[in-house]
């Protein structure tokens, strides 16, 4: 079940980053007293009285910047505009706050932001559609606060006097905002296998689609960043019904365009949370990047299953030692994810293309897989004969049993004298020698250490 998104939106410098970090908890915008300091499309997932939402700090939002921008393959324009950020939340997002700055009151550009937002939703009977809340930071006095009544001007219903940076009144605003979600109802029963298609623009995410369909599903084009949303396909291949989700490219950090690519990056992650396996395209020509690293990291802590694919491998002068670099290279920089196959590929020539679908689906019924529990205590004493259990200050790990809780991704619950004693070096070696046994290709494994008291 996908979360809610909430979207924060408005002109730079109203405090937008700040109340980003209050919901999430953690610093992960950049907070400067400088318009225009948020840089990078940020999302986290956030809580409020138990339900779970993703957030979006969007960066400042500039009314005057908005135009056309023609990008062709050959006389045909594919993208027509791009829209402003706030055209694009109400797309994508479930509820849309719209940030202002009590200390400056209403200004020319809030009451653009705002019209742009009214124009954009859609009306369902008598409500419109995504709802719009207006927030009006800074208002840590009494007097602030009643001078936010100014901002029913906007025509977007109650402005709510808030203060990100002390937390202050926030509370009731959350609660309006969880009252507005849509219901999240049961996900739609689909036993089809979901694979997303990612990595950064200009990969060859779509060429490898096409190939993969057989038809030409996605526009291929050589400039980055054209595939704007994540689109599924369906097809059959050996009688498993497959999903295919194409994705938009995720650029490094700093890169993101305002408007609809900082969306599209949103839309890609959310697609790693809706797949069972992820395809990480590299681009063979640029070799690994930290933006690589950095999806994969994402791909890793969804703990979902995933196959890294180099792709233009055509385009690379090659001798006998160059697949033999690339793969150490990738190895070393995706050292957290050593249990991933790789394959070199061209997307563009069909280069071993035949051998993707066949990767991913292994990988799948490899991450389905279950051990009985005679066979992972049996891996479990053998790890134990070969590295006994650490201690520490005089206590030493002691390890009962072993049981398999759950596949999809495979768990392991081992039963201990006292889970802290469970180092994660230990826990990494037991999740080793269980793949020595037991492959699990491409696919993480949790191991959780739980006291045996507890289950008394």
């Amino acid at each position: 079940m996908t979360k809610p998104v909430v979207a924060l939106v408005g002109r730079p410098n109203v405090g937008k980053s700040t109340f980003f970090n209050r919901l999430v908890g953690e610093r992960l915008a950049i907070v400067d007293d400088t318009p225009g300091t948020t840089r990078d499309r940020i999302f986290a997932d956030a809580d409020w009285n138990g339900i779970t939402f993703t957030v979006i700090d969007t960066g400042g939002l500039d009314p005057a910047h908005g135009g056309k921008t023609p990008l062709s393959i050959g006389s045909a324009d594919f993208i027509d505009e791009i829209r402003s950020q706030a055209q694009v939340a109400i797309e994508d997002a479930d509820v849309v706050i719209l940030m202002t700055d009590g200390e400056t009151g209403v200004t020319s550009a809030d009451k653009e932001v705002a019209e742009l937002l009214r124009r954009s939703q859609k009306k369902v009977g008598d409500k419109r559609y995504p709802p719009i809340f207006v927030a009006v930071n800074k208002c840590e006095s009494a007097p602030r606060r009643a001078q936010a009544a100014e901002f029913y001007e906007l025509g977007l219903g109650d402005p709510y006097a808030i203060s990100a940076i002390h937390g202050t009144d926030t509370g009731d605003l959350l609660d309006e905002i969880v009252k507005a979600f849509p219901p999240q109802g049961e996900d739609e029963d689909d036993d089809s296998v979901k694979i997303a298609i990612v990595g950064k623009p200009n990969a060859g995410k779509s060429s490898l689609l096409n190939r993969l369909l057989g038809k030409e599903r996605a526009i291929v084009s050589p400039i980055a960043g054209t595939t704007r949303d994540a689109t599924d396909s369906r097809l059959t291949y050996e009688g498993i019904d497959v999903t295919l989700i194409d994705t938009a490219g995720i650029r490094r950090r700093g890169r993101i365009d305002p408007g609809v690519e900082r969306f599209s990056v949103v839309r890609s992650f959310k697609a790693i949370e809706r797949a069972d396996v992820a395809l990480l395209m590299i681009d063979a020509e640029t070799s690994i990047t930290a933006q690589d690293a950095h999806i994969a990291g994402y791909i890793l802590e969804e703990w979902k299953s995933c196959v890294v694919l180099v792709n233009k491998w055509d385009a690379i002068e090659k001798d006998t030692y160059t697949m033999e670099s690339y793969t150490h290279k990738i190895r070393q920089q995706l050292n957290f994810m050593d249990y991933v196959p790789l394959l070199f590929i061209s997307a563009k020539t069909g280069q071993r293309v035949d051998q993707v679908m066949p990767m991913a689906l292994q990988v799948q019924e490899e991450r389905l897989a279950r051990l009985s529990t005679s066979k992972l205590n049996s891996i479990l004493q053998k790890a134990q004969d070969v590295h006994p259990a650490p201690s520490q200050a005089g206590r030493q790990l002691k390890i009962y049993y072993a049981t398999q809780v759950r596949s999809d991704p495979p768990t392991f619950l081992l039963f201990v004298n006292d889970p802290k004693l469970m180092h994660f070096t230990y826990a990494r070696f037991i999740e080793n020698r269980i793949r020595d046994e037991y492959g699990f290709l491409g696919t993480p494994i949790r191991v959780i250490a739980k006291s045996r008291r507890d289950t008394d």
